[in-house]
């Protein structure tokens, strides 16, 4: 039954707000020709429009004139229209560089993501959960993604009208200008309020989103297990529990960041009421009908310095959901990576002597699982590595692959310590077949051509009759080139010679065999035996069994127990010795004998 568990990651309050703007303003950093460009653009076309107004009102002042002068009102008019025209053009074009720039922001976050993912230490992936990794690739990154495509052009424009309307005011009234520019204190006032109680809440919103996105992907990939052990209930309530945070913690951030429009408004109106009153109290004062059309010039820029106002409320509102999406990636990317390797050494010859000399490990300092662990394996051998659950055989195997560092002691191939050689390089000197028959999606030659994409399909099918599956493959449509997925009509049994098959097709010196033939019928096993013989002939091999009968015929048996090895030899010897081995043997075997007498 899983677990039903989310993400630990704690859903507090953004962690520092203005260093999340600050990694998302450097992400800009190689486009920023492309930002300069668009942002001249904006700006170009901005100062456009806000001088449109002012050309209008001198048009509308050549009408209140007693003798109107038309060639000089059509050359306004001709002006007015090209300078709107510009300002579409220039404002369209910046649009479309802003989008792409967007949008490559976005697949470099995802590429750095999926980058990261390969870096990291497998201990991470202990800890986490891969939904959440999942949601920070996607639901993070999309988030990102849209809100740079429309604030960067917003915030431009308003910050442009905000500056440059005032300007244009001052040239009609100063006295309504100074009246007006209330607004400004009031606004950002209300705004920084705002975003200083709704910014935790839009922090939790995608924290909750990550978790419910792991609990989702963990029972979608093991749904039959929660159907069989009608765990429906169970994890719905889970579901429910998650999904009642989140509603809660997104309920909250929009309320919160939905009063900034309305806030905004209702200082604009109030402002705009203003001016109206003191505009009329000032024309009348002066007895001026010309000053009318300059009131009315002036309630035009009132309305357009209110909607820059409005603008910066929405982009601060934005700014605060994509703060923190920015803060979960950069969290991510800022883990600390596996180990440099500092050493590249390699085998001139690989012969497959692999000694673990005095090796302890614990997955976690308080907690040591291998104790002082010694033992060689000679070229060619065939080691078993039996024992209870919990006793140490799937770490050793980590260890052997470099997936952990070791405590303490060191691990040899050839003499050599792994520690001098290349992660990558030490994984490439074993085939592993596990017990879980990982096949991605793709055609069976994508498949078995994984482990050495440059082997010949002559080769390929030579191991896949060596591995009994030739036969099998041949009979499925597309043959070599159907494309495997979920629900492809391929039993356990036939996946796990697929993965022997491409064991064989990678040619590794040496080999890790992990729970092999488990889930298997004996027919099959047989298949999957006799398969293993010929894929584990002249090369060092590593085998992990449940099954003990598998097991026999192997050159030295590990029996281990609590992380220490507390016999080894072959078979005949440790049934001999009437030891752990023994007691381990004979009881599964007394265990097979009943299941065959119920049945």
């Amino acid at each position: 039954m899983p677990s039903f568990g989310h993400a630990g990651m704690s859903a507090d309050k953004s962690k520092d707000f203005k260093k999340s703007i600050r990694y998302l303003l450097m992400a800009f950093r190689p486009y920023r020709v492309a930002v300069i460009f668009s942002i001249l653009l904006s700006l170009v076309g901005t100062i456009l429009s806000i001088v449109g107004p002012w050309v209008l009102n001198k048009m509308m002042e050549l009408v209140f004139q007693d003798t109107i002068n038309f060639d000089i009102l059509i050359k306004f008019g001709i002006i007015l229209a090209v300078m709107y025209v510009c300002s579409f053009l220039f404002t369209y074009i910046e649009n479309i560089i802003t989008a792409k720039v967007s949008a490559k922001i976005a697949e470099n976050f995802r590429r750095q993501i999926i980058e990261k993912i390969n870096r990291l230490p497998l201990s991470y992936f202990d800890k986490n959960m891969y939904g959440d990794v999942l949601s920070r690739m996607t639901n993070d990154v999309d988030l990102i993604g849209q809100t740079l495509n429309t604030t960067l052009p917003n915030f431009i424009t308003s910050a442009t009208m905000i500056i440059g309307i005032p300007v244009m005011m001052f040239t009609i009234s100063w006295e309504l200008t100074l009246f007006s520019l209330i607004e400004i204190p009031l606004a950002i006032g209300l705004i920084l309020l705002i975003v200083k109680f709704s910014q935790k809440h839009f922090f939790k919103q995608q924290v909750f989103l990550g978790d419910i996105n792991s609990h989702i992907e963990e029972i979608y990939s093991s749904h039959n297990v929660v159907k069989a052990f009608n765990g429906e209930e169970k994890a719905l309530a889970e579901f429910d529990v998650i999904n009642k945070k989140l509603r809660t913690s997104a309920k909250k951030s929009r309320y919160l960041s939905s009063l900034m429009m309305p806030s905004i408004d209702f200082v604009g109106n109030m402002i705009y009421a203003g001016v109206c009153v003191l505009g009329a109290y000032i024309a009348i004062s002066r007895n001026s009908l010309v000053f009318v059309t300059s009131i009315i010039t002036f309630i035009t820029y009132i309305r357009l310095f209110h909607q820059p106002m409005a603008q910066l409320g929405s982009v601060f509102s934005s700014l605060q959901s994509s703060a923190a999406a920015s803060e979960r990636v950069m969290e991510f990317l800022s883990e600390a990576d596996e180990p440099a390797d500092l050493k590249d050494k390699k085998l001139k010859k690989v012969k497959g002597r692999v000694e673990f000399d005095h090796v302890s490990f614990g997955y976690s300092p308080d907690k040591t699982i291998i104790h002082d662990f010694s033992f060689v394996a000679e070229p060619g051998q065939s080691i078993a590595i039996v024992g209870p659950t919990g006793a140490g055989k799937t770490t050793l195997v980590n260890l052997l692959m470099r997936f952990y560092e070791v405590n303490s002691g060191d691990i040899k191939i050839d003499g050599v310590s792994i520690k001098d050689m290349k992660r990558s390089y030490v994984r490439s000197l074993f085939g592993m077949v596990l017990q879980d028959t990982w096949l991605f999606e793709g055609t069976i030659r994508e498949n078995l051509k994984f482990g050495n994409p440059t082997a010949t399909d002559e080769k390929m099918i030579e191991d896949c009759k060596m591995a009994n599956v030739h036969h099998f493959i041949t009979t499925l449509p597309g043959n070599y080139d159907m494309v495997l997925k979920e629900d492809s009509m391929v039993s356990q049994g036939q996946r796990q010679l697929l993965t022997i098959a491409r064991a064989m097709i990678q040619n590794s010196p040496m080999l890790i065999l992990d729970e092999a033939t488990s889930s298997v019928d004996t027919r099959t096993e047989v298949l999957i035996q006799t398969a293993m013989e010929r894929l584990t002939k002249g090369r060092t091999s590593f085998v992990i069994a449940h099954r003990l009968s598998t097991i026999r015929n192997a050159d030295k048996i590990i029996v281990m127990n609590n992380g220490d090895i507390v016999e080894y030899g072959n078979h005949e010897q440790l049934m001999e010795k009437q030891g752990f081995y023994y007691q381990l043997y004979s009881s599964q075997f007394d265990d097979e004998e009943k299941e065959n007498k119920k049945k």
